[in-house]
C-alpha cells in the first residue's frame, strides 16, 4: 500500500512540474501577446451605451420607436 502512495505522489510531482514548465513556455514563446488581436476584440461590446465615448453615438443612432394602434380589431 506504501508503495503504491509513494508512486502516485511521484507520478503526482512530476505532472505538476510538467504544468509548471508548460505554462513558463507558453509565456516565453508569445502565446499570450496577442491580447489586442480578434480574440480580444470578440470580447468587447461595442455598442454597450454604458461604456465612456458611446453614450452620444448610441444617442445619435437611436431612431424612435413609432406605435400604432389598431383599430380594426375584430
Amino acid at each position: 500500500m506504501n508503495s503504491i502512495l509513494g508512486f502516485l505522489f511521484i507520478l503526482s510531482g512530476v505532472f505538476v512540474v510538467l504544468i509548471i514548465l508548460g505554462v513558463f513556455w507558453s509565456i516565453r514563446s508569445g502565446q499570450f501577446d496577442d491580447l489586442e488581436g480578434p480574440a480580444a476584440r470578440i470580447l468587447m461590446d461595442d455598442d454597450d451605451p454604458r461604456l465612456p465615448g458611446r453614450r452620444a453615438h448610441a444617442e445619435q443612432n437611436a431612431q424612435p420607436v413609432e406605435t400604432t394602434q389598431d383599430t380594426k380589431r375584430p
